[in-house]
Order: C-alpha cells, then structure tokens, then sequence
C-alpha cells in the first residue's frame, strides 16, 4: 500500500514468569530475576518484595501497574480486552464496524468496533487509546511484498526480491522461501503483539495471481498462507485473509475474518460467502464505486462495507 514514513516507535517488553504478576512494577520483577530463584523460593521472595512495595504505592489490582518509584506517574490502566471466542483470540463476527486508515494522524474520534491500522507507523499509545474506547486493532502489514522504506528492509535478501507489484517502492517476494522470509514476518508478528493489537491483517497474500517474477502456484500460496494464520495464532492473535479469492474455501477454517477491496466492481463478493457461513466477519471496501451501487448488496450478504479512497485516510462512507 501507500508508504507511510512516521518513524518506528522501538518499544521495551518484560516477560513475566507467571501472567498474574503482570501488574508488578519492572524493579520488582528485576530484583527477583537478580535473586535466581524458582518454585517455592520464588513465591516467598516474591510476596516479601511485594509486600514492601505496597507500603510505598497503591497499587490497582485489575490490569493496571504500580509505579516504578514514589517520583513517577502510574501506568495507564489497561482497559478490557474486546470479546473472544473460547480459542482467547478476537473473532469478529458479520456486521462488525470498523475504519481503515493507513495514511495521517489516526481519527481515534471515528464510530468503529474495530480500527485497522498500521504496524510500524502506530505507536501502542494509539493502540490503547482505541482499546481505551472498547475498539478491538488490527496490525496492517504486507506479508507478500518488500517495502524500501520499512526499517526491516535489509533484512530481505536479494534473492527473494522479485518484480514491482506497482506500488512505489515494492516488490514481491518469493513466499516459497519460508525459511528466509517467514523468521521476518514472525518478527512482525511478535512486534503486532509488542504494541498491543489485536490481529493481523496480512497484505499481498495472492501473489501467485500476479506477475511477481517468480512461478509461484496456488499450492506455494497455500503453504504459506497457512504458516502465516498458524503463526499469529500461536501468539493469541487473529488474523484476515486479505483478498486472495480464489483460495477462501481452502482457507475459511483457518482465518478468522476476511478483508476484501473491490469484490462489487468486480462482481467477486459471492465468493466471501463462506466466511459468513462460518459466522466471520467480512470487512468489504469499494474505492470507485458510489455506495448506492454496493450497499444494499453488501449489507443483504452480511458484509461490513463502507467507500474509502485509497490512500486510505481518515474519510470514509459506511453503508448502514
């Protein structure tokens, strides 16, 4: 899509040993891991620690943190995560709201269930601002093409550069080479998870349709198709099939929403019936089409659609 060139926001992680010791402050959980202890030990050393720090800050015992020292503001609250299937992960169902802006300052003021965003471009502040107002966030990347601007972009290797996909700055990749570029797209995950999202949606993942100067088949875009939803998954993320028509039989058990642009104009939408059939939702846009031509179709199929332009900015027309 459109390069976006905010810079990348590099974000800290702390891995805590148990999930409820999340709302402990960092000195907390560094003293602990200086002591190297385990089991038993490190549940008494841990309360002892904990017990002194609750004498010298409140702590919110929900999904917020004290503060790291008496000089420093408490960590914003993290608000409820949005609703989740039995599987933990978000799972939209038909007529779920949603914005697409990869392009400007995010318009956070916008009325959507879901906003999807880009990943190198939004910083987690705007992630919990969203989550903040009950918005589940999707993490836009390309999974198929190389981006010159990217901060990752070295780590591509020549040799799975293929042709223009005809936006400036992009090539295809060989997506047979999922030793080579599925560590890289893992990586990409793993910050989507860093930042907060919710899910994933993965760009260029039908490259086999295309001219990409590689002779990649359906059975290539399947594999690797299926690595990519198997690897959000095993983070605690969703993930949507971006376009990819021709495949979405093979693929609607493993995704779990779709994102489609333009299956009006091109008379395609009956084809995204399955995901609907399986109670998923189905994010629709149309860029030259007035939504007198697409709306009530849409709508009757289950579709959340809406008219953007495709830059993808803030402006946007929602069919109701």
């Amino acid at each position: 899509m459109l390069p976006s060139r905010r810079p990348l926001e590099v974000l800290p992680t702390v891995t805590y040993q148990n999930e409820w010791l999340a709302f402990w402050p960092r000195n907390v959980m560094e003293e602990l891991y200086a002591m190297q202890l385990s089991g038993f030990r490190w549940l008494v050393a841990s309360f002892a620690i904990t017990v002194g720090a609750i004498s010298c800050a409140q702590v919110d015992l929900g999904r917020g943190r004290m503060p790291t020292s008496a000089g420093d503001p408490p960590a914003a609250t993290m608000p409820s995560p949005p609703p989740s299937s039995g599987s933990g992960r978000w799972m939209p169902e038909p007529g779920t709201t949603w914005q697409w802006q990869l392009t400007g300052a995010i318009d956070t003021t916008v009325d959507a269930e879901m906003f999807n965003i880009d990943l190198f471009d939004a910083s987690s502040s705007v992630v919990a601002q969203l989550h903040g107002k009950g918005a589940a966030v999707v993490c836009y990347l390309s999974a198929g093409s190389w981006e010159n601007w990217r901060p990752d972009a070295d780590d591509f290797p020549q040799s799975v550069l293929g042709s223009s996909n005809g936006w400036p700055g992009e090539k295809w990749i060989d997506i047979r080479k999922i030793d080579v570029v599925g560590p890289i797209m893992e990586a990409r995950f793993d910050l989507c998870k860093a930042k907060g999202f919710d899910a994933i949606e993965v760009d260029n993942i039908d490259g086999y349709t295309n001219n990409t100067g590689f002779p990649l088949k359906a059975a290539d875009q399947l594999a690797y198709n299926r690595f990519l939803a198997d690897a959000a998954h095993a983070r605690g993320l969703s993930i949507g099939l971006k376009n990819d028509l021709e495949q979405v039989n093979q693929l609607v058990s493993l995704y779990d929403f779709a994102i489609n642009e333009q299956c009006a104009q091109y008379d395609e939408c009956d084809m995204l019936t399955p995901f609907i059939a399986a109670n998923k939702a189905v994010f629709h846009v149309e860029y030259s089409l007035n939504t007198g031509q697409f709306c009530d179709e849409a709508t009757a199929l289950g579709f959340s659609s809406m008219k953007k332009e495709l830059n993808l900015n803030a402006w946007r027309q929602y069919c109701t």
